[in-house]
């Protein structure tokens, strides 16, 4: 078993998103899927943004890095365009939404197809018909959605899933865990799995 924590702010996180259910499947290895929140972790720290966009020599590099690795696994990748230059955008209502989807078998799809529409596509991922449309695809239905990420049992599920994650030593996404070890990055999903494999 492998838990894998993502934020669909995260860029690195939709390589892994891409990659990490034919990785198991092909290692025999279980994923069990946990989006978390990274904003109380950066608020902790002092940040308001992405650490990316505080440090711009650093958001540089990660945009080429990104570029380089999607090239290498295959991964269509377009850097995100807002309308008033701002990202990353919020999270929140994707990943409630993918918190449902997971409760009920369609929230792995789900998750690509939210990381696809804002990596590949230049997809707003706050908007509700669009995130609609991702729900469908993923076999969901949009207006029980909706509807249940208004329930503070959703809600609490994901500040729940975040103070887990801290809890995990989660600093960062993508994460893995495999019992107590944690791994941090797309480039350590291998190496996780490898571990996971081996239990």
């Amino acid at each position: 078993m492998i838990t894998f924590w993502y934020e669909f702010a995260s860029t690195y996180s939709y390589l892994s998103a891409m990659r990490i259910d034919a990785l198991a499947e092909a290692k025999g290895v279980e994923v069990e899927w946990k989006p978390f929140l990274l904003g109380p972790i950066f608020a902790a720290q002092g940040w308001n943004t992405s650490p990316f966009n505080i440090y711009p020599a650093k958001g540089q590099y990660m945009w080429r890095d990104m570029e380089r690795r999607a090239a290498k696994y295959g991964i269509p990748i377009k850097r995100p365009v807002t309308s008033d230059g701002g990202w990353p955008r919020s999270s929140v209502k994707a990943a409630r939404l993918a918190l449902v989807g997971l409760n009920e078998g369609w929230g792995q799809e789900f998750s690509r197809l939210v990381y696809i529409g804002e990596f590949s596509d230049h997809a707003d991922i706050t908007d509700e018909e669009i995130l609609s449309n991702w729900i469908r695809q993923a076999g969901g239905d949009p207006l029980h959605a909706f509807k249940t990420i208004q329930s503070d049992a959703l809600k609490g599920q994901l500040r729940q899933n975040t103070e887990d994650a801290i809890s995990a030593g989660v600093f960062g996404a993508p994460s893995f865990t495999v019992g107590e070890e944690l791994f941090w990055g797309d480039d350590r999903l291998e190496d996780a799995l490898d571990l996971a494999a081996s239990h």
